[in-house]
């Protein structure tokens, strides 16, 4: 309902125009506020030293994973990777190298794995990928195929060459299975193949 012309005094008009202007600044405002929720969402799933997604953000998407799944039947891997030697590095070279090696192995799974595939790291020298429409077999050799991208490449420290090296393990998602669940048998079988790894070297 419009307010009659008559009434329409100056005071009024100024009242209109001043309300009108509170209005746009409340709505810049609200602009504003869902901007930064957002990127305090997405820093919330960032990992605070590689540029990948952080455990809380990789079960999330662990559990929609699973979901799918559960749900089309399409065959999906989890690749669970420890980093061999971060100790030594740290030990031998300082903090500085060993977060050095940390990013450079979680870019190098980044460059190496496709934009819809999920790359995180899960705490200290773990790192977690979901292939999805990935079958166990094909899983087991984008696996390796990853861990040679990260011995190709060591890391280039104060005029060293440090070598890196990771152990893996492959778990083909279960539908009906919990993502805690699934994030432990992939660690188990990273360290069932870290330990013949081990023997075979002797």
């Amino acid at each position: 309902m419009g307010i009659p012309e008559p009434e329409l005094t100056p005071r009024v008009r100024d009242a209109i125009v001043r309300l009108m202007g509170e209005v746009d600044q409340l709505r810049n405002e609200l602009n504003r506020t869902r901007h930064r929720l957002a990127e305090l969402e997405r820093l919330a799933d960032r990992d605070t030293l590689t540029p990948l997604y952080n455990r809380r953000a990789f079960v999330r998407e662990l559990s929609r994973s699973m979901a799918h799944v559960e749900r089309y039947g399409r065959p999906s891997c989890l690749i669970y990777f420890d980093l061999n030697g971060l100790k030594d590095i740290n030990d031998r070279h300082g903090h500085g190298a060993g977060d050095a090696a940390l990013i450079q192995v979680g870019q190098i799974l980044l460059d190496n794995t496709r934009e819809f595939d999920v790359v995180a790291r899960l705490g200290g020298d773990e790192y977690g990928v979901i292939l999805s429409e990935t079958d166990a077999q094909v899983g087991r050799e984008k696996a390796e195929q990853l861990a040679e991208a990260i011995r190709r490449r060591p890391l280039h420290w104060e005029g060293k060459s440090l070598p890196l090296d990771a152990a893996y393990g492959v778990y083909p998602l279960k539908p009906g299975e919990d993502p805690g669940s699934a994030l432990a048998a992939a660690d188990q079988m990273m360290y069932s193949h870290k330990l013949s790894r081990r023997t075979a070297r002797g």
